[in-house]
């Protein structure tokens, strides 16, 4: 079995002019709160600098929209071009996931068949694996804190009690897959990530395959009709489709939102979400439900420096 805790998910923006109002709907409507912000300036725009980002944490979990700037905003720059092409809604970039020493995690990740990125002088940092490796999620190994981040440093993660909609954690990550048999073999066979239970999703009308990441679960969804949304999520745009938030009180957060006037889909009693077209194209459902079987909530990020890669070749 392997443990791979969450550094952070990510998404692209097309253009950096809306990464500003991107940061401001997490920071009022989900109380999220800036870790570090990543800038061109004249001197890291002459080191190569690409890109602009805000590190932001809702709870324990981090956030990162990402625009291209500087470099990035010219075609044909690789990473400029990646995040233009990425940009839409319901598409994420993928995940990170921390690893204790990046040389074990790399031979582990190839003796299972994956091919591996490495981005010049970064080789002890991190590497890449391509969404076309893992059902159209990226997946980027770090074996380095970032920057500013509460999870690994003195100053803590806020509480819950200062969050306006009471998020406790970060249940689960949607990834929507053609079929649960698909994210059995790379889920629960080439990353021997622990199953956790099959279930049907009402809303979504999809069979979920859950899976023990660390500290969350990657809940693959199958759809059930092949004229849904999911399907054509699964179809046309794959990977992480949605995140979903455990809170306090699920009837006082959907009453928060809507004293903000932002329409909901789902059902309050279950899970329930801010309309993706009024959430930047976003789809993150929160529930006021524990699942049995899953993982305690909270952030494991900070005990990699003791915990090596399990099962290792």
């Amino acid at each position: 079995m392997a443990s791979f805790p969450l550094a952070h998910v990510s998404w692209a923006i097309a253009d950096n002019a809306d990464r500003k109002p991107v940061d401001a709907f997490f920071q009022n409507v989900f109380g999220a709160r800036t870790a570090y912000e990543m800038l061109v300036t004249p001197e890291a725009e002459a080191m190569g600098l690409d890109r602009e980002e805000s590190l932001l944490m809702i709870g324990d979990t981090m956030l990162i929209p990402i625009a291209p700037a500087g470099a990035g905003a010219r075609e044909g720059n690789p990473l400029g071009d990646m995040l233009r092409r990425s940009a839409a809604a319901h598409r994420w970039i993928g995940l990170a996931l921390r690893v204790a020493d990046i040389a074990q995690a790399a031979a582990w990740f190839q003796a299972r068949g994956f091919t591996l990125h490495f981005d010049p002088g970064m080789e002890t940092i991190y590497f890449l694996v391509s969404r076309g490796q893992a059902l159209g999620m990226r997946l980027e190994l770090l074996a380095q804190d970032l920057p500013g981040d509460p999870r690994t440093s003195d100053s803590g993660v806020a509480a819950v009690q200062d969050n306006p909609l009471g998020i406790e954690g970060l249940q689960s990550v949607g990834v929507s897959v053609p079929t649960l048999e698909d994210a059995r073999a790379l889920f629960g066979g080439r990353l021997e990530l622990p199953e956790l239970g099959e279930r049907r999703l009402g809303y979504e009308d999809a069979d979920c395959l859950a899976f023990n990441l660390g500290d969350t679960v990657i809940e693959a969804m199958a759809p059930r009709r092949d004229d849904s949304s999911l399907a054509r999520h699964a179809c046309e745009v794959k990977g992480i489709c949605s995140l979903t938030f455990k809170v306090r009180d699920a009837k006082v957060a959907a009453a928060w939102l809507r004293d903000k006037r932002l329409p909901l889909v789902g059902d309050v009693e279950n899970r329930f979400a801010i309309d993706p077209a009024h959430a930047h194209g976003r789809l993150i459902w929160l529930t006021g439900n524990a699942v049995p079987g899953y993982p305690r909530l909270g952030s494991r990020l900070s005990e990699t420096a003791t915990m090596p890669l399990r099962g290792t070749a």
